[in-house]
């Protein structure tokens, strides 16, 4: 393996994550402010739809993902009318990614607004903020701790996602690859060297990650 190859290989696998969490947490916010916050019908069942990514096996996501996604699906003609195929590229590997890491970024959304005291957010109410601003300025700053690390997890989550994004998006060097990918691929093929630096990148820049996200919450504390 080539060091054009390993750099490659990280840079689009990070490309992945990131993208992943970033198109998750907006959404992932939303939701877990809600269940944190308010009890309504049906609370239980999205809960359940919540978590449901992370129990399923990441085989069976990547095939619903497949379906969905595919030009026989039942979103076909969308995908017609935009021209576009979204399955075996990596913006597949990205939703595949963010699928499977949704439901730990709102599982730690929804528990760090949760400690957050609502005396807090009506003292802000009664001082004139509205409920956007109220939750912009006073309830998310004071979750940002919990935020920060659900979207670190979720990042991580990602670099090291598998199952559902091998189906979805494929293993095709230089286009969807990976680096568990890429393991996976050199390992059938027996070439364990490779597949060793493979393994050694990913530790390193999960270990990295953890690291620098340990470190901010600290000096943040």
């Amino acid at each position: 393996m080539t060091g054009l190859e390993l750099l490659s290989i990280t840079g689009l696998t990070v490309r992945v994550a990131l993208v992943a969490t970033l198109a998750i947490l907006p959404p992932a916010v939303l939701v877990g402010y809600l269940l944190a916050r308010h009890r309504f019908r049906g609370r239980t069942l999205v809960h359940a739809l919540v978590s449901l990514p992370m129990v399923l096996p990441p085989v069976a996501v990547g095939l619903g993902l497949l379906i969905l996604l595919g030009r026989q699906g039942p979103l076909s003609a969308l995908w017609q009318w935009l021209n576009v195929d979204i399955v075996f590229s990596w913006w597949a590997a990205a939703l595949a990614a963010a699928v499977v890491g949704f439901p730990l970024l709102t599982r730690a959304c929804e528990q760090s607004f949760a400690e957050v005291e609502p005396d807090y957010e009506a003292v802000a109410r009664s001082l004139g903020l509205g409920r956007l601003s109220t939750f912009v300025r006073v309830t998310l700053p004071l979750a940002r701790r919990g935020v920060l690390y659900g979207s670190l997890l979720a990042f991580t989550r990602a670099l090291g996602e598998f199952g559902a994004t091998a189906l979805v998006a494929g293993i095709i060097p230089g286009r969807t690859e990976t680096l568990s990918l890429g393991i996976w691929s050199r390992v059938q093929l027996g070439d364990d060297a490779s597949a060793l630096v493979l393994c050694g990148a990913s530790f390193l820049l999960a270990f990295t990650s953890m690291l620098l996200a340990e470190g901010w919450l600290r000096q943040d504390r």
